[in-house]
């Protein structure tokens, strides 16, 4: 397990999806509280959610790697983001709607944003925010009743890059390089 000096560490904890041991902090504690809820109270099998996922981005030459904190499988589609961060929601709109559009080929419809205690949820084909709070994050009934025929758009390279360099400079610029979020890889 690897430490960040940026953060408290209160010990370890057991993740709720794997059962894996990971440093408890408090940014730790509201993602097991997220995951809880997806579970719990929204009806998500535990493998119907991929956690802690690595991203490449890019802006020109410069390239990082970010993790997005949920992925929610339904019908073979990736359906929802989730993306956790402390503090305002508002500011995190753009970021992660443009990592909506980088990390598959396609356009991942619904896009969550939380700090444990709100959440914003965002239309990912148009951009508009169609709920508050951590009540209006989709059930998985809900999300089963996506039509797949048009939630699920094919990015063009041209979106893909301007998504990526949105995400880049939202999520790595200005970043602390120490934050365990964020890797900066070094161009060859």
């Amino acid at each position: 397990m690897k430490k960040n000096p940026h953060h408290l560490v209160l010990g370890e904890l057991s993740d709720f999806l794997t059962g894996e041991k990971r440093i408890d902090t408090h940014d730790e504690r509201y993602r097991q509280k997220i995951s809880k809820h997806l579970v719990q109270t929204l009806g998500y099998a535990k493998e119907d959610i991929r956690q802690n996922i690595l991203l490449a981005i890019a802006a020109g030459d410069q390239r990082a790697s970010i993790r997005v904190d949920f992925l929610i499988n339904q019908a073979d589609k990736i359906c929802m983001l989730i993306k956790y961060a402390p503090g305002s929601l508002v500011t995190r709109r753009l970021s992660n709607l443009a990592l909506s559009r980088v990390i598959l080929p396609y356009q991942i419809p619904v896009i969550v944003t939380t700090n444990g205690e709100d959440a914003e949820i965002i239309n990912g084909l148009n951009g508009k925010v169609t709920g508050q709070g951590v009540d209006s994050i989709p059930s998985k009934i809900k999300l089963e009743k996506l039509d797949t025929s048009v939630s699920f758009p094919t990015i063009s390279e041209s979106l893909h890059e301007k998504a990526s360099r949105i995400a880049y400079a939202c999520e790595v610029d200005g970043a602390c390089p120490c934050d365990t979020d964020v890797c900066l890889i070094q161009s060859k």
